[in-house]
C-alpha cells in the first residue's frame, strides 16, 4: 500500500523557506487573524494552549526589530512578523479550558475536576526551565501548522529562532511569564526559494 498524494503532501513538499520578500504586498489583517485561529487546533501539553502571538505589521517596529534579529532582511521585508510566544504560567488557564471541554461536551463533570486538579498540582510545582521546555516544544508544534496553513493560502514563510530574545523581551515589555520563542516571517516570495536535502532515510529512522 503506498501513500496517497493528498492535497496535505503538497503543501507539506511545496513549503520552502523563504528570505526574499516583496516588500510591497501586505497580508490583510482579517486573513492573519483567520490563520492563527485554524492553526490553534494544534496539540499542546495537558491541552493548555500556551502559545501566545504578536503579530508586527508596522514598517517602523519590523526596521527596530531587523537589529534584534541580527540584521536578517526577511524581518523588515515580509509583510509581518508572527511572534510566537510561550506562557510558562499556562496552567492558570486549567479552569478555563476544562470548564469549556465539560460545557461543550467533551469531557463529564467529573474528568473536568480532575484534569484540573491533577495539572494545577503538577505544572504549579514545575521549576521555570521544565515549564519553558513545555511551552517551547508545544510553539513548535503550532509554528508547523502555522507555516503549512499559510502555505496552502498561498503565502511563504520562513522562522527564525535565531534573534535576542532578551532584547525583544525588553523592547515589547513582555512579563516575565511571557518567554519569546519564535519569529515567523510572512509574506509573497520575492525570488522562489531554493530546495534542499534531506538526510537518507535509513540514517533517521530504526524499526524494531
Amino acid at each position: 500500500m503506498t501513500i496517497t498524494k493528498s492535497t496535505l503532501n503538497k503543501v507539506m513538499h511545496e513549503r520552502k523557506s523563504v528570505r526574499k520578500y516583496d516588500p510591497q504586498f501586505k497580508i490583510p489583517q482579517s486573513q492573519l487573524e483567520e490563520l492563527l485561529m485554524e492553526a490553534t487546533s494544534a496539540p499542546s501539553s495537558s491541552n493548555l494552549q500556551p502559545w501566545r502571538f504578536l503579530v508586527i505589521q508596522d514598517e517602523a517596529i519590523k526596521k527596530e526589530l531587523r537589529t534584534i534579529a541580527f540584521n536578517q532582511e526577511q524581518v523588515e521585508t515580509s509583510s509581518a512578523i508572527i511572534a510566537v510566544l510561550g506562557d510558562i504560567e499556562m496552567y492558570k488557564n486549567v479552569e478555563e479550558v476544562n470548564n469549556q471541554n465539560f460545557e461543550q461536551g467533551y469531557m463529564d463533570e467529573a474528568t473536568k475536576n480532575m484534569m484540573i486538579e491533577n495539572s494545577l498540582n503538577l505544572y504549579s510545582n514545575l521549576p521555570e526551565e521544565v515549564l519553558t521546555n513545555i511551552a517551547t516544544f508545544d510553539a513548535g508544534l503550532i509554528s508547523m501548522q502555522i507555516m503549512l496553513l499559510a502555505k496552502d493560502m498561498g503565502y511563504d514563510t520562513v522562522p527564525m529562532g535565531g534573534f535576542d530574545k532578551n532584547a525583544f523581551a525588553k523592547k515589547f515589555e513582555l512579563p516575565d511569564h511571557i518567554k519569546p520563542i519564535l519569529l515567523i516571517a510572512i509574506g509573497k516570495a520575492a525570488v522562489p526559494a531554493h530546495g534542499s536535502s534531506r538526510l537518507p532515510f535509513e540514517k533517521i529512522a530504526k524499526f524494531i
